[in-house]
């Protein structure tokens, strides 16, 4: 998956559970943050949106991203380099509202979040603007959201993403039950 996603194309990462699919679809993201920091081109904006249909692995997925961009920023600092500020975020339903308004002062440049919420962002001008800085887009667990209400509510609040951030809107699916999948 990672040629088609540095290329900018739209990808589906179909692998089976434990396979690394998630860190597979954030790494190429989690590399382009890591440079624009060390350029000092980083800027105060959400890039990458994670939309997953359960609130525990929107929480998990923010806890197992916070490993890699530790590590990440030691490898930095250890190498005389400057360290990348990445900041990841998790805005569902139980998110508190003092940490929904810290968000908006300072944006996460990852946030994890679930379908519903991703529409409530959009129904927004505050969240529109958190959002207006999206360059890519990973649908987990995307069997369990396509063909029913849920994934074609959900495809519309992409589409209504897609047009506030313009036509360089990267899409990431991420599944582990796509069967069969012909190309």
């Amino acid at each position: 998956a990672w040629p088609a996603i540095l290329d900018g194309r739209d990808a589906l990462i179909a692998a089976p559970t434990g396979s690394g699919k998630t860190l597979a679809a954030f790494l190429c993201a989690i590399d382009r943050l890591v440079r624009e920091a060390a350029d000092g081109a980083l800027t105060d904006t959400t890039q990458i949106v994670y939309v997953s249909p359960l609130k525990a692995l929107s929480n998990d997925t923010q806890r197992n991203l916070e490993e890699p961009l530790a590590g990440i920023a030691a490898e930095l600092c250890a190498e005389g380099l400057p360290g990348s500020a990445i900041r990841t975020a998790v805005r569902t339903g139980d998110t508190p509202s003092s940490v929904r308004a810290a968000m908006l002062r300072h944006p996460p440049h990852i946030l994890v979040t679930t379908p519903e919420s991703l529409y409530l962002l959009l129904t927004s001008e505050s969240g529109r603007r958190l959002l207006s800085g999206t360059r890519s887009v990973i649908v987990d667990e995307i069997h369990a959201l396509a063909g029913n209400k849920r994934g074609a509510h959900l495809g519309l609040s992409l589409e209504r993403l897609a047009a506030l951030t313009g036509a360089s809107l990267q899409r990431v699916g991420l599944s582990a039950t796509q069967k069969p999948i012909a190309p």
